[in-house]
């Protein structure tokens, strides 16, 4: 499965030898609504539905019902010097349905309390613009000075 070449094996020295797969999977949010046991992931274009299968079982424990794969088109742009059009790579996507006793949902990155959290750093960085254009201005005829230099 590997084609990495590991350093050899002498007498006295300890293994250091890792073994990692040539593969990779990234979990994507489909464009199109799926059913709660369908999960979609962009592969390598070397790797089979059976790879596929695998990979989830042994390495992450996830149970496989069924895996489909796809390879779609990359899309052809117009470049940005001189105008001629270049493809993008194609890639393969893999649509792994799970039994139908589990589900997947995408995890909520943005909690409501973050949210809330985030418009109130907002609001104080907003009252610290204010402030700053409010010093600077009233020292604008001292140029380079600081603010503790006073008259």
């Amino acid at each position: 499965m590997s084609t990495r070449w590991y350093p050899r094996y002498c007498l006295g020295n300890p293994q250091l030898r890792v073994f990692l797969p040539n593969f990779f999977m990234k979990l994507v949010k489909p464009p199109e609504p799926q059913p709660r046991n369908v999960v979609t992931f962009h592969v390598s274009m070397e790797m089979t539905k059976f790879d596929v299968k695998n990979y989830l079982e042994k390495i992450y424990g996830v149970p496989v019902a069924n895996v489909v794969t796809h390879v779609k088109m990359g899309k052809i742009v117009q470049s940005e010097f001189g105008g001629h059009l270049v493809k993008k790579d194609d890639h393969k996507v893999a649509y792994v349905s799970l039994p139908e006793s589990e589900k997947f949902e995408f995890p909520n990155l943005y909690p409501e309390s973050k949210e809330e959290e985030l418009e109130k750093q907002m609001e104080q960085l907003k009252v610290l613009e204010t402030e700053w254009d409010r010093n600077t201005k009233r020292h604008k005829h001292r140029p380079g000075l600081p603010s503790w230099f006073g008259v």
